[in-house]
């Protein structure tokens, strides 16, 4: 799930707390740079925030970002790979909520999917690099590619073994819906159409349901 789906911080504050919680000497400066980095790039947009802030962020320095990453690119496409693999959590919440049941995980992905919409007012945050870097040739491009078809691919997996005949199409509209839904919450505020998104979700698995 998207990544959405990536146990984000959905207030400004909480997020300010998390910068300064990864400045923690004992954290490796590795991976306080990126815990930084995805908390502003979140806040302020990837061409938004520049190294130096970051480092500053992260109590280092931009000598040391470097080290680590060769160029702001490759911080952002490690970035981008962390906020994905944080996602897993969420397939393996599912599975733990309901086990040997693919349906149950099905409609908890449902769930999750709405609750995301809600909770969290920056939305997706692969789909949003992918909006602001309009260069093609862009590396971070692939990283959400893959990271997407992965989750598709999880997705429509699920649907195959909770019965659904036309697995790829009902993925392929789930994924449309609340992927809209984020946009709507963004553009429209919190009283759009995106607060119909679980009852939409539901009327389009049970249009897809075996019949009894």
């Amino acid at each position: 799930m998207s990544s959405t789906l990536t146990q984000k911080m959905s207030d400004p504050g909480d997020a300010a707390i998390g910068i300064a919680e990864c400045s923690d000497r004992r954290v490796p400066p590795r991976d306080r740079i990126i815990t930084s980095a995805i908390e502003l790039f979140r806040q302020h947009g990837i061409k938004g925030i520049g190294v130096d802030a970051i480092a500053d962020a992260a109590d280092s320095n931009k000598m040391t970002l470097y080290r680590h990453f060769g160029s702001k690119d490759d911080l952002v496409c490690e970035c981008l790979r962390q906020v994905s693999a944080r996602g897993e959590q969420t397939w393996r919440d599912l599975e733990n909520a309901y086990p040997q049941d693919p349906m149950g995980q099905l409609h908890g992905w449902v769930q999750q999917a709405a609750e995301g919409v809600f909770d969290d007012p920056h939305g997706c945050d692969l789909a949003n690099a992918a909006v602001e870097l309009k260069e093609a040739s862009h590396p971070a491009h692939k990283v959400i590619m893959e990271a997407k078809k992965a989750h598709m691919e999880r997705l429509s997996d699920l649907c195959r073994r909770a019965g659904i005949e036309q697995h790829e199409r009902l993925a392929d509209a789930l994924v449309l819906l609340a992927e809209g839904a984020r946009v709507c919450r963004q553009s429209v505020g919190s009283n759009g159409p995106q607060q119909r998104l679980k009852q939409t979700c539901e009327a389009m698995i049970a249009a897809f349901s075996p019949k009894p």
